[in-house]
């Protein structure tokens, strides 16, 4: 079992590791497949030994080999965190999102790991740069409607349960659309994003009815919560954006692991 561990945290760490590629380059145009990696401040090519996953950057105490300059603390973060989601994936998430009768048992737990990886990536290139590339996007988009339509050929999913899934999605999408048109006629600036309107159907897609909403309403507490704490402490003005993204990414975590207990807590305090 330890070894079995291990090989995961390892096989995290390399996805993390690409994961760090697809962060820098998508926001900036590049192709992922652009070349080998480079120094973000010195544009040296690196040599293999100065890219090991996590590692590389223990043994250069933080410093590019060649320009000697800091390396963000990020890089060796976002594959740690990698690494630590493909254990928690095995320990925890393969069982809780696994349906019984082949294939479903092995392709969900699959699914559910690499879509996990797209929203990780789309949270930290929002939180970071303030955009969701249209890529990450569709890919997600693609990911949810294959998966959705799959169960519901299996006859796993009902086709009512698919459809208010597809309805979640255009609903949260038309209110980001409309939040939108009303904060540019109110206040003459855009409250959503358009990587967060085509974020939305993916979403919609993930949660289905009822769970889209703990979603959403996580995303907007924890937004709110968030900002006001940033402008009280004078890190952010009323007037400066906020990425939204890594909330509506959260919110849908939190509703994927806790939403049907939510939802039922919710409606015995209202039946």
């Amino acid at each position: 079992m330890n070894l079995i561990i291990l090989f995961l945290f390892g096989l995290g760490l390399v996805w993390g590791s690409f994961l760090n590629v697809v962060i820098w380059r998508m926001p900036r145009g590049k192709s992922v497949a652009d070349g080998r990696s480079i120094c973000p401040k010195c544009k040296h090519v690196l040599a293999w030994k100065y890219n090991i996953p996590l590692l590389s950057y223990v043994f250069l105490r933080g410093k590019c080999a060649y320009c000697h300059k800091s390396i963000s603390i990020r890089y060796p973060l976002i594959e740690f965190m990698t690494g630590i989601f493909f254990v928690w994936w095995f320990a925890v998430g393969f069982n809780f999102f696994k349906l019984v009768g082949s294939p479903w048992s092995y392709i969900q737990p699959v699914f559910w790991l690499v879509t996990g990886l797209v929203m990780f990536t789309i949270l930290v290139i929002d939180l970071l740069y303030m955009v969701i590339p249209f890529g990450l996007n569709l890919t997600l988009f693609s990911l949810a409607l294959a998966y959705r339509v799959g169960l519901t050929s299996f006859g796993i999913m009902n086709s009512a349960d698919f459809f208010r899934a597809l309805a979640s999605g255009a609903g949260v999408c038309l209110l980001f659309v409309f939040l939108q048109a009303v904060t540019k006629a109110v206040k003459k600036v855009d409250g959503f994003g358009l990587g967060d309107i085509y974020l939305a159907p993916s979403l919609g897609l993930l949660l289905g009815w009822p769970k889209i909403l703990p979603g959403m309403f996580s995303a907007f507490v924890l937004g709110s919560v968030v900002g006001l704490i940033l402008i009280a402490t004078k890190k952010k003005k009323m007037t400066q954006y906020l990425p939204f993204g890594p909330f509506l990414i959260i919110g849908t975590a939190i509703s994927l692991l806790w939403g049907s207990a939510i939802w039922t807590w919710y409606m015995s305090l209202i039946v």
